[in-house]
């Protein structure tokens, strides 16, 4: 106890910024989180624009991340792109994964809509980079900034995850699952931060979902449509 106690206070003392983050900037970020989120219906769900969406939304906030790094080098870490505490959130994570894993495959037996093919195999190498986006987005700016102040740890969890149910309407399933995922990655971020592991999570247990959830196949969706 008084072990994990320790590494909480120097995770602590290393995520503070030596300039505190002004409240325009991160109103900004919010704001360019929500602008994300409306491009998302526009583009993906209404235009059906999913490739071009999803790299025009990794490459623009790629650059942000990038502008804000080289402005204030401590940023980077204070977001969580850190390697310093990789093993520590994904033992952490490890658990939900596994228990999540059981009950993806006994909802899609159930279902009958269980379809692992090898489709799923590049999307397990691409999917994390999209879901490393995604929880920079809604688990980093959004419960980060909101976290800063001072608001209740509760209260922000909830929201974030509100949010980021919503913007996967309007699968039901989709809607569920990333609920309950923002829930805890929500309370692991604010113990933990670590963008890298939650990506990674979010790439593999998303990828899965797809394939034996939510009866969809993405890789035939964006990719195979393209050549076509």
């Amino acid at each position: 106890m008084k072990q994990n106690l320790t590494k909480d206070l120097i995770e602590f003392s290393e995520t503070k910024l030596k300039r505190p983050i002004s409240n325009k900037t991160r109103l900004i970020e919010i704001l360019g989180v929500v602008l994300t989120a409306i491009g998302k219906f526009i583009f993906m769900d209404y235009l059906d624009w999913r490739l071009l969406y999803v790299t025009f939304a990794i490459l623009l906030w790629g650059l942000y991340v990038y502008v804000r790094y080289k402005r204030e080098k401590d940023v980077i870490k204070y977001w969580g792109f850190r390697t310093d505490n990789f093993k520590r959130a994904l033992k952490l994570m490890l658990p939900f994964g596994i228990i999540s894993i059981l009950l993806f495959l006994g909802i899609g037996y159930y279902q009958n809509t269980i379809n692992l093919t090898w489709h799923i195999l590049p999307l397990l190498i691409t999917y994390p980079i999209w879901g490393s986006v995604q929880q920079f987005l809604i688990i980093g700016l959004i419960a980060g900034n909101l976290n800063d102040k001072k608001l209740g740890k509760g209260f922000i969890i909830f929201i974030t995850a509100i949010l980021f149910s919503i913007v996967h309407f309007p699968s039901i399933w989709l809607m569920i699952g990333t609920f309950i995922l923002a829930l805890f990655y929500g309370y692991i971020y604010l113990k933990v931060k670590n963008i890298y592991a939650m990506g990674l999570f979010h790439g593999w247990l998303g990828a899965l979902f797809y394939y034996t959830v939510v009866n969809r196949d993405p890789f035939q969706e964006i990719f195979l449509t393209l050549i076509n």
